[in-house]
Formats: C-alpha cells, sequence, structure tokens
C-alpha cells in the first residue's frame, strides 16, 4: 500500500453547481419510463430515444459474463417475444435515482421480463437535452 496516500475531504462551495433542478429530475423520470416502455413492448423504433449509440451491457448470462453493443441489445429485442405481446403482467419500478450532475445520472431499477426478473443499473447522460442510457449493467434475479 502507498505510504504517502492522501485522502482528502471535499468541500461543497458556492462555485459547484445545483446537482439537478425540477426539470432535470422530470425529465430523468420520463426517460425511465421510456425504458420501462420499451423493456416490455420491444418496440424498436424507440430505441434510439432510450440509448445512446455507443451504449454498452455488461451482465452474467449463463454463467458467463456478456458485453453488448447497442447493435448487439437491438438484435436481442428484435428476436424477443415482448412480453406485452405474450400478455405477461407488467412490473417495473425505479428503485434509485442519484445525480452526479445535471448531464449524468444513475438509475437502479426492477423489470420483468416475462418470468424473469433483473435489476439494473442504468447511467444516464443528457446528450442535446436528452437522457439517454449510456451504459447498463443487468442483473438477472430470478428466472
Amino acid at each position: 500500500m502507498p505510504q504517502n496516500l492522501e485522502i482528502r475531504a471535499i468541500e461543497r462551495s458556492a462555485a459547484v453547481p445545483t446537482l439537478a433542478d425540477d426539470e432535470c429530475v422530470t425529465s430523468l423520470h420520463a426517460a425511465v419510463r421510456r425504458y420501462f416502455d420499451l423493456m416490455y413492448d420491444c418496440d424498436l423504433s424507440r430505441f434510439d430515444d432510450v440509448f445512446a449509440a455507443t451504449v454498452q451491457l455488461h451482465g452474467f448470462r449463463d454463467g458467463a459474463m456478456q458485453c453488448w453493443s447497442a447493435q448487439v441489445y437491438r438484435d436481442i429485442l428484435a428476436k424477443r417475444q415482448s412480453p406485452k405481446s405474450l400478455g405477461a403482467p407488467r412490473e417495473d419500478a425505479l428503485l434509485l435515482l442519484d445525480f452526479a450532475s445535471p448531464t449524468q445520472a444513475l438509475s437502479k431499477v426492477q423489470v420483468r421480463i416475462a418470468a424473469m426478473r433483473f435489476i439494473d443499473y442504468l447511467t444516464w447522460h443528457r446528450i442535446e437535452n436528452r437522457w439517454l442510457i449510456t451504459s447498463k449493467g443487468f442483473h438477472l434475479v430470478a428466472a
């Protein structure tokens, strides 16, 4: 362990901007709702309104770590029979919302997709005044 490791307290000053105003929070809530809608109906016409073109998704599937690009995930959704088309109950919840700045946030959500339940950590960035997911970490809770 380094001997000269220095730990500094970070002081909040007047120069630090407010993390999120009401409009910022409201618009991110709407973006989370779009994510939930896409997970339920798999309508790919809205994919680019939810995910940034550079998004990466990480999680374990079948015991192995997966890393998917936007295109790979788009293809997965295209092949998936949507929970809506199966008449599956819709279950989604926003569990946590945390702002790093007015242009970056993190959400923790729970989503049911047919018989599977996921916990997703979504990193959001406000790009050209739109909240888009730039990173998704997913965990399959139950199948």
